[in-house]
């Protein structure tokens, strides 16, 4: 495995809620031993691997208002009332952190390198909930919300994210989209902050039309080195579905 970032990164969550990844709830997606690793050394600087794998641990960072994919276990006052989905500024924050992972229709084998084109989801680590969205308004712009979505990396089929990238596969320094399967709209931010109780986060939803404000790239976090089997590897099926 490649461990790639800026910050140090430890199993003890602090007072604030900030700046460490949570041991606990990894093992449910995750391989022990890439835990293991992770929860002793923390993270530091790699370049070796110059594209995202499958099984891979990132952040995402919105390249026009400069912030990072980000859940938490607060959910939304209206439309669907599922698990919010922001952007925030902070570099540190572990609530940013997303399991990159296959589909039921599409295997993703740790380390495989994720494809243009390609089908995923999207796993927010400290709470094992999937990226989602619906027909639901968001509740600032009104767009389409976006939300988190399911237990225990199990959801359905509204998890599903198309990566739309420039060749063959996702590249690290590359801007990339991600249009939603069910609903052709792509994860968006357009700079609208909400009020108490997450003051100054920033909404994120989903919009039909691409443009700046839909551009992704793949930050801080640990990067799967390619395997030369799969032998061992794992992918997950839905088994909830959302009414």
């Amino acid at each position: 495995m490649q461990i790639g970032g800026a910050s140090a990164a430890s199993c003890a969550w602090n007072s604030k809620g900030m700046g460490y990844l949570n041991c606990a709830i990894l093992p449910r997606y995750l391989p022990g031993l890439f835990v293991l690793v992770l929860c002793i050394f923390g993270l530091s600087q790699c370049t070796e691997l110059s594209f995202v794998t499958c099984g891979s641990v990132i952040k995402l960072l919105n390249i026009k208002h400069n912030v990072r994919l980000h859940s938490h276990d607060v959910r939304y006052g209206s439309g669907s009332g599922q698990q919010s989905v922001t952007g925030v500024t902070a570099v540190e924050d572990s609530n940013s952190y997303w399991s990159v992972r296959g589909t039921s229709d599409t295997l993703c084998y740790r380390g495989m390198p994720v494809k243009c084109g390609q089908t995923i989801r999207l796993t927010h680590i400290n709470t094992g909930r999937n990226l989602h969205s619906h027909y639901f308004a968001s509740p600032l712009s009104s767009n389409q919300e976006v939300s988190a979505f399911g237990e225990e990396g199990e959801g359905d089929h509204l998890d599903e994210w198309t990566v739309q990238c420039g060749g063959s596969v996702w590249k690290r320094e590359e801007a990339v989209r991600f249009r939603h399967k069910a609903t052709d709209a792509l994860l968006s931010v357009t700079g609208e902050q909400y009020g108490r109780p997450i003051h100054g986060q920033t909404e994120v939803h989903a919009m039909s039309s691409p443009s700046q404000h839909s551009l992704w790239k793949a930050m801080e976090g640990i990067f799967m080195k390619p395997s030369e089997s799969p032998a061992g590897s794992r992918d997950y099926s839905h088994t909830h579905t959302e009414f």
